[in-house]
């Protein structure tokens, strides 16, 4: 791609996990409302659940997570139990208990939980949600702090996916952000995994990093396929040391620039494609025949807080400080501060602190820039006719799109908007023309991350 090209679009734009991004989301949405919502709900609804556990034992100097270092195993405890409070309190709020076909624990580091703590928290869920043998429970892992009993008791609670935290296998730009974890400590990570019975591994790979070259990442993407790995992510670092002030320990002057980030993503989706990986979206790639790639073949992809999915439920039950929730209501989110969350459940209350009700507008819009995200095309007056609306009302944003169109990295043919090949990668640039809400002023602070 031409470097004034890619300069034009290499802007900050969601990454479109929600529409309406967690930034709009207002306090006009709390506890009390979520409580209504849930009552909502309708009994049938086949639901997902997702549990945040915000701690880690070491600190990741690019994490963008809301996290804390925890030495002791009596915060991490403590939080647990808490947790448990909460779903007793957001199931007693539903009509029935509910089926569930996805559980999620994510992070922080969900294996800073103890075995034993895990196993309790699965119990419950199924004490509290109908899970079955259908039902997909996935962990994050840190190779660094895992431990083989964790991932025993993980196998015998019945997680079905682990996603590992690899980032980069180089040494040199593993000390660059404070994460060092050799090859060898990641194989047998992925070894235990195996003899537990957990045989869908996610690896979650970076560019952008300190250190990092083109050779560097496709040394990673190389000693990352010898895993063979079920899914592999690949996220740009969105360095923004304003809101996580720990980025300041990285070396600014170490970080590759937007050509530099385009150079190594590129050389790093080559590598996956000649692999067999299938593109998915934007940044993950998934082996031929596994769930997600057929998914994506079929038209039949989502996108949710975690990413891309399978999981098509209009139910997100968000568990956790700083949890986030979907219901067809619109979007929670809980209380970000471990004290406050706590302090909320253990007085009866839902800590919902803030979220979003969903306009008609809002629908339209979401439904247009998920099939974007998804697909890299979109009937943009098929999904506004689905939804009783008029492609009128998206005429300023299929203009908005031109310059892109003659940049050779989208093309339009009717109402339909379509990525092309080299324009994959910026889809959420493209995205963000039908996104509402968005600030386009050039003075505006930067709130998401670099396009590429």
């Amino acid at each position: 791609m031409q470097i004034d090209i890619l300069a034009r679009y290499d802007r900050s734009v969601p990454r479109y996990t929600s529409y309406p991004t967690a930034p709009h989301f207002t306090e006009a949405v709390n506890g009390a409302v979520y409580r209504r919502w849930l009552t909502e709900i309708a009994p049938e609804t086949r639901a997902s659940l997702y549990l945040h556990i915000p701690f880690c034992r070491e600190l990741c100097w690019y994490c963008g997570c809301n996290m804390r270092v925890v030495r002791r195993d009596g915060p991490v405890m403590a939080y647990a139990e808490t947790l448990i409070t909460e779903i007793d309190q957001v199931a007693d709020s539903l009509p029935a208990r509910l089926p569930v076909g996805h559980v999620h624990f994510g992070g922080g580091s969900p294996n800073t939980l103890a075995p034993e703590t895990l196993a309790r928290l699965m119990d419950h869920l199924r004490h509290r949600f109908d899970l079955d043998d259908e039902t997909e429970i996935a962990v994050e892992i840190d190779p660094r702090t895992t431990t083989d009993a964790f991932i025993q008791a993980c196998g015998e609670t019945g997680v079905t996916r682990a996603s590992i935290g690899i980032q980069d296998m180089n040494a040199d730009v593993q000390q660059a952000v404070n994460r060092i974890q050799p090859y060898d400590m990641i194989v047998h990570v992925l070894e235990t995994l195996s003899k537990a019975g957990i045989h869908d591994l996610n690896a979650d790979l970076m560019y952008g990093l300190p250190r990092q070259t083109v050779d560097k990442v496709v040394d990673t993407v190389d000693q990352t396929l010898s895993l063979d790995p079920t899914r592999v992510a690949l996220f740009g670092y969105a360095h923004v040391p304003w809101m996580k002030k720990h980025m300041r320990l990285i070396n600014e002057a170490e970080l590759p620039d937007g050509p530099a980030r385009w150079g190594q993503f590129e050389a790093a989706t080559e590598r996956l494609n000649a692999a067999g990986y299938i593109p998915i979206g934007m940044d993950h790639f998934a082996r031929p025949q596994t769930q997600l790639a057929n998914a994506a073949k079929a038209g039949a992809l989502h996108r949710n807080f975690q990413g891309y999915t399978v999981d098509d439920s209009t139910v997100l039950l968000g568990f956790g400080a700083s949890a986030i929730g979907a219901l067809p209501q619109g979007y929670i989110q809980n209380d970000p501060d471990v004290r406050r969350w706590r302090s909320a459940i253990e007085t009866g209350e839902l800590a919902t602190v803030r979220g979003r009700e969903l306009t008609h507008d809002d629908r339209v819009r979401r439904a247009i820039i998920e099939r974007l995200m998804c697909d890299m095309a979109v009937d943009v007056d098929a999904v506004a006719r689905a939804h009783e609306s008029v492609i009128s009302a998206f005429t300023p944003a299929l203009d908005a799109l031109q310059g892109m169109v003659r940049d050779g990295l989208v093309e339009i043919s009717g109402t339909t908007v379509r990525m092309t090949a080299t324009g994959r990668p910026l889809v959420r640039a493209a995205a963000s023309a039908f996104d509402s809400y968005l600030e386009r002023s050039e003075n505006a602070a930067p709130r998401h991350a670099r396009a590429v």
